[in-house]
């Protein structure tokens, strides 16, 4: 299962949740789903703006959760 580190981000970067949502102009609530692992796909798009807005690489965004 994979997971994202969006809130550990956010906070590397003194970065709110608010603030992403607008950038990506996305809503909170979907953010909040990809945060929590309640979406079954992401758009390339959402992952490559997830990077440049978190200043971070893929492999710094998401987690590979072998065990689940």
């Amino acid at each position: 299962m994979l997971s994202f580190n969006i809130e550990e981000l956010l906070k590397r970067n003194k970065k709110s949740k608010y603030w992403l949502c607008q950038k990506m102009n996305i809503t909170n609530r979907n953010l909040n789903r990809i945060i929590n692992g309640e979406t079954s796909s992401i758009s390339f798009k959402y992952l490559e703006e997830l990077c440049k807005y978190l200043n971070c690489t893929l492999s710094e965004l998401i987690n590979i959760n072998k065990d689940a």
